[in-house]
């Protein structure tokens, strides 16, 4: 039976790879760019099988982003200023990746190679969260404490890109255990002196600074959609159950999602539509999701009104630093101008645009699942109370102990050589958390998860009472800080509530829209959002390369070379520093607003 199941899934993506190749621009209608990583990967993708003795090769492609890394990346394996960009915090050998990329060449230039032809991620270079399993390389998760973390297999994701012939460089830093969206070990793409969000800053970092042409991130709670609007990414974070996330190291089970970060979004559905599907022998949960990924598209309608018939909604309830007014009150003064702008432009090719109500997130009516308030007390053997829990406590703590979540960095550990590291791990991952686990009743856990389809149903039933396809929202709202400045002021101006897509198992994805003003140091890009009902990804992407394609200006604008001539000197903020409202945690932020309630 399961070798029955991988046949048909080989075979559903030997289909779907014939799909997207016959999708790919012919090479003479793609517009000539100077340097190599200035294409896009579909236009590489078509570049790479042109039948001419000058046709781009993957190894030329690998060549040009390894001597830009070479260049402006720093030293590795370095959790704090490198003093450069420092988006890859590992890399693979280099000798290696070049044997890959010829390889790659041969696949692509031989028509009747036997596994077939060269599939469309063949030759493209990625960078992979710091969190992901790639065989041979260690995955630390943003500290030093995971050091000998040796992976012995790709994660999933990563192994269906290289059974593209992908090349993958190595892995990109994320936050200290993936657990805040401010990000401090990488600089800002287009100002490196400046944050690049987190948890995936690398990921969000090094497509921009063309320092590779995409790369997967992961999201429990903004930890895709924060680092992709602070450096103008072209990112997805798909709805849950979409792509497995077998060989990630789990922030919340249940919550986390990987999905791709790149230039635009046509690539971005690209690499979608090859990482997603079923992957029940290592993650059951995936096996929940519809086979979407061969509706993915990378081209736009034809017409010059492709968004016709779409109503876009703009929710005056989803709140950003502060509530109680409609976010667009919130925005900086360029922000504003490119919100309003943006809205003319997806009016210009056919949408309807309107404001409706949506429903407040901090009502607790409208919230069951994510309301911070308790839904049961965990007692002690002798009555007392050992831990109070809210819903979407109680869903996250009874997968984490059936995944062994937290018992499997113990096992870790207790082998590890150096006391500080073995300490700190056992702190972050203490016995406690199985303990309230597993004396939380069946009945309960059932009730939170019903909980969960509650707040779904009632978040969906606001889109349908406006006949609402889908919404418009800007994840920041004021240009991002400086990594050195005030903790408080590195996300000054954000969604309130950037957790609930998480929260509702919704996708969400980013696209550049503008450019800060020009008294910015560096012009920062400013960058929406769309966001609808679970596994509506192929409408999303379809508007937003709709999108791209009209408006092609802001996500082709590449940012200045930097010349990192002044070192920083900062304070690198521990964990315990970073405030409830830059947590990648839902249970840290559910926790943070009950007691600001």
């Amino acid at each position: 039976m399961e070798s029955a199941l991988l046949d048909e899934s080989d075979a559903r993506q030997h289909a779907n790879n014939l799909r997207l190749l016959a999708a790919l621009p012919r090479g003479a209608s793609i517009e000539r760019r100077e340097r190599i990583v200035d294409y896009d990967i579909v236009e590489l993708a078509a570049l790479l099988r042109e039948d001419n003795p000058q046709r781009l090769t993957a190894e030329q492609v690998f060549v040009e982003y390894w001597s830009r890394i070479t260049r402006f990346n720093g030293p590795q394996e370095t959790y704090g200023d490198n003093g450069k960009y420092n988006a890859f915090v590992r890399l693979e050998d280099f000798s290696t990746l070049l044997e890959q990329a010829r390889l790659a060449d041969q696949w692509l230039t031989t028509p009747d190679d036997q596994r077939g032809p060269a599939p469309p991620l063949c030759g493209i270079p990625f960078g992979i969260k710091d969190s992901f399993a790639i065989q041979g390389l260690e995955s630390k998760n943003g500290t030093q404490a995971f050091s000998g973390n040796l992976a012995l297999r790709d994660a999933t994701c990563v192994a269906r890109l290289r059974a593209q012939g992908a090349l993958i460089i190595g892995h990109t830093i994320c936050s200290e255990l993936s657990t805040h969206t401010v990000g401090q070990f990488a600089g800002n793409a287009w100002d490196p002196t400046r944050t690049p969000g987190g948890s995936s800053q690398g990921s969000g970092v090094a497509p921009v600074a063309r320092l590779c042409a995409a790369a997967l991130g992961e999201e429990t709670a903004g930890s895709i959609i924060i680092p992709a609007a602070a450096n103008g990414a072209s990112a997805i974070k798909p709805s849950l159950g979409l792509v497995s996330g077998a060989g990630v190291m789990p922030l919340r089970s249940g919550w986390d999602v990987v999905g791709p970060m790149a230039r635009s979004i046509r690539d971005a559905s690209l690499i979608l539509s090859i990482i997603a599907g079923p992957d029940g022998e290592n993650d059951p949960q995936s096996l929940s999701a519809p086979s979407i990924g061969e509706q993915l598209c990378i081209t736009p309608t034809p017409g010059s009104l492709p968004l016709e018939g779409l109503t876009i909604g703009i929710p005056q309830t989803d709140w950003m630093s502060s509530p109680g007014h409609p976010p667009a009150q919130s925005y900086d003064e360029d922000y504003s101008a490119a919100f309003v702008r943006f809205k003319d432009q997806l009016a210009a090719l056919g949408a309807k645009v309107v404001d409706f109500p949506w429903l407040d997130a901090g009502t607790p009516e409208n919230s069951p699942y994510t309301a911070p308030e308790p839904i049961h007390d965990v007692l002690n053997s002798d009555g007392s109370i050992l831990m109070r829990v809210n819903a979407q406590a109680v869903t996250s703590y009874a997968n984490q102990l059936e995944t062994r979540h937290w018992s499997a960095v113990r096992d870790f550990a207790d082998v590890l050589e150096n006391q500080d590291d073995r300490d700190y791990l056992l702190r972050r991952y203490p016995e406690f958390f199985d303990q309230v686990a597993s004396l939380i009743p069946v009945g309960i856990r059932l009730e939170a998860e019903n909980r969960r389809r509650q707040q779904q149903g009632l978040f969906e039933k606001a889109l349908n009472d406006y006949q609402i396809d889908f919404m418009m929202v800007l994840p920041l709202g004021a240009h991002v800080g400086e990594r050195a400045g005030t903790l408080t002021k590195t996300l000054p101006v954000q969604r309130k509530y950037f957790d609930m897509p998480n929260a509702l198992a919704w996708p969400m994805l980013t696209l550049p829209i503008g450019y800060g003003a020009t008294g910015i140091p560096q012009q920062l890009p400013i960058t929406a959002a769309f966001w609808g009902r679970r596994f509506s990804e192929p409408l999303l992407v379809q508007a937003a390369i709709d999108f791209q394609t009209h408006y092609p200006e802001y996500h082709t604008k590449a940012p200045p070379d930097p010349d990192f001539a002044s070192p920083l000197a900062f304070h690198l903020w521990t964990l315990d520093e970073i405030p409830w409202q830059y947590s990648a945690d839902p249970l840290v932020i559910a926790e943070g607003r009950r007691k600001k309630s």
